[in-house]
């Protein structure tokens, strides 16, 4: 009896015990594929382009909508990063950012990386690396095939 209370108390231990992070496993541009997340990224902003922007704020309780598009890249590729809100003030033009556990949103048939509210975007020391400018992924778009399995 003495043995299960020991085995008890050590098996309380252990859950009692905080869960250890995982390292961030960083990808490349290139690797991105359409309709996959959970990507950690570095990447160089190039340019930001606002392309929504509504609401006043006049009260506390009303937000003001911002979005906009970003070109981003690393030395693989470049793709457009969709910016909410307080991340458009973070994508200024000539930052390296981190993008933790950011997605990838389809838009008229191409790629478009974004961040919710599970992730998000952090301004970084400058990289190193030159961007490749000449590898769009989100100029290459997609179709949708439904394939029928007999």
């Amino acid at each position: 009896m003495a043995t299960e209370t020991g085995t008890q108390k050590q098996q309380e231990q252990e859950q009692k015990k905080p869960t250890e992070k995982r390292k961030p496993v960083f990808v490349k541009v290139d690797q991105l594929k359409p309709g996959t997340n959970g990507h950690t990224l570095i990447a160089k902003v190039l340019s930001s382009e606002m392309v929504l922007q509504k609401g006043r704020p006049a009260s506390q309780n009303l937000r003001q909508t911002r979005i906009a598009e970003c070109l981003v890249g690393d030395e693989t590729g470049t793709i457009l990063f969709t910016a909410r809100n307080d991340q458009v003030d973070l994508m200024k033009p000539g930052v390296t950012v981190i993008l933790r556990n950011a997605k990838i949103d389809m838009f008229k048939g191409s790629m478009r990386l974004a961040v919710d509210k599970w992730a998000r975007v952090e301004v970084t020391d400058p990289a190193t690396f030159a961007v490749k400018e000449d590898n769009n992924l989100s100029l290459v778009e997609y179709e949708l095939v439904n394939v029928v399995e007999e």
